[in-house]
């Protein structure tokens, strides 16, 4: 072992808090988040039963604890409005599965899963259980895919509020009509300069419902209390999906940074609603989204996240968790669209921190670097880091799910999971249940 890798693992041992599901390990963690009002849940795959669960209870720990009020999560904002209404007893649906029932875009098993289920039907309870004028705990979607599901939000809150201004925004969106769903066609033509570009549409009807915000939120009383701001919300989400679309074809690093502001834009959107000065919110969403970009090798290309904008703008009030594995299984696709299957993690890379955890011999911990001088200054030079999506390509790995990252300067905390299992979908086909054949199949060595 290089001299280098033992004092690593040297620091990593004597600064590791073990961790079971008992909230009492999680003590050095809750006391790192004290009074901030951001925490940034990540995860290092968008299909780890133990990332959800682990980054569930922190949550729960977080609302009743510490006050926290609302939970922002990578996803559409119309699929998790529906999940919204349901946790603060506003809507019809009759469980937390039902609630979930908007999310239909690949990939379903990243919010439909039993996970998310379990989350959702607390947070309903909690809610329940509040006594009477208390703010209930809300659930919000930060993400810009749903671009139609937004546009048909938008034109039914105004048909109940103002029909001649429904009229106006339905010429406007009539716009994409052309290619119906198929958003990246849409896309490709207008930055090719095959179809017109619908950029002054959505951006007039955005600046008209601005403008006119005081009316229309007081247009009728009976409509849901939020009710204009989550239209005024899904405008500006039609607004930054034209635009992101259209970049997919410009530059990689250009759509990537359009989602991640958008992202934060909706964020702080949501505190200005929720209450500035009182607002917390726990924020889930991928290790990539919320590790500081700055400190990787993205950062170093010319991308930024929503962990770096964050942190920017609310400094020490921030704090960035990431989570980490070794190894086991994870639920995930072999191509976009492609069916969920529950496919082996290889063991990590040498040279990885995920590796240098594993080495450490602690099976599950948490590394709290804010403030560790010695630990941050071993675990901020630039080693590999894991991440897997929604497609996991292991005869790739090195190339599709590894980039260079200064660990340290990254997140505030990292919880190592040394060894993992896929999420559960609630749509389970018999790719998923079968899993993947081992590598040494047939023989069995």
């Amino acid at each position: 072992m290089a001299q280098n890798e033992a004092l690593q693992i040297r620091a990593i041992r004597e600064h590791a808090h073990a961790v079971t599901d008992s909230r009492r390990d999680y003590e050095p963690l809750m006391e790192l988040v004290g009074n901030s009002r951001f925490t940034l849940l990540g995860e290092a795959s968008h299909g780890t039963h133990d990332f959800y669960h682990t980054r569930a209870q922190i949550t729960q720990w977080l609302i009743k604890e510490k006050g926290y009020s609302a939970v922002a999560v990578e996803a559409d904002w119309p699929d998790a409005h529906r999940v919204n209404r349901y946790v603060q007893g506003r809507s019809d649906d009759a469980d937390a599965v039902e609630a979930l029932g908007s999310f239909k875009r690949f990939p379903t098993w990243m919010w439909r899963n039993t996970d998310v289920v379990e989350f959702v039907a607390w947070l309903r309870e909690y809610n329940d259980d509040l006594p009477e004028g208390s703010r209930k705990v809300g659930f919000y979607g930060l993400d810009l895919y749903s671009l139609h599901a937004s546009a048909r939000a938008v034109l039914d809150f105004l048909d109940k509020v103002d029909p001649e201004a429904a009229q106006r925004a339905r010429y406007r969106y009539a716009c994409f009509e052309h290619f119906g769903e198929d958003t990246q066609a849409y896309g490709y033509a207008a930055r090719f300069g095959l179809s017109k570009s619908c950029e002054d549409e959505v951006v007039n009807q955005l600046v008209e419902m601005q403008k006119r915000a005081a009316d229309l939120a007081n247009r009728d009383g009976h409509l849901d209390p939020d009710a204009f701001f989550i239209a005024e919300q899904n405008a500006r989400l039609v607004a930054n999906a034209e635009r992101y679309y259209r970049s997919m074809f410009e530059s990689q690093i250009g759509s990537w940074n359009l989602r991640d502001q958008h992202m934060v834009e909706t964020l702080d959107a949501l505190v200005n609603h929720l209450g500035a000065r009182s607002a917390k919110v726990a924020l889930w969403a991928h290790n990539s989204h919320l590790g500081d970009a700055r400190a990787t090798q993205m950062g170093a290309s010319g991308e930024l996240n929503v962990g770096q904008l964050v942190r920017q703008r609310h400094g020490e009030d921030t704090v960035l968790v990431g989570f980490t594995t070794h190894t086991g299984t994870v639920t995930a696709a072999s191509n976009w669209d492609g069916p969920a299957e529950r496919k082996r993690v290889r063991a990590a890379l040498s040279g990885s921190y995920e590796s240098l955890f594993h080495a450490a011999g602690v099976s599950n911990f948490l590394l709290i670097l804010r403030g560790a001088t010695w630990l941050s200054g071993v675990l901020n030079q630039e080693m590999l880091e894991r991440a897997i999506g929604v497609i996991y390509l292991p005869e790739s790995e090195r190339v599709s799910h590894y980039f260079q990252a200064r660990l340290a300067n990254q997140f505030d905390a990292v919880i190592h999971l040394d060894e993992t299992r896929a999420v559960e979908p609630l749509e389970r086909t018999s790719q998923w249940e079968a899993g993947e054949f081992p590598e040494t199949y047939p023989f069995a060595v």
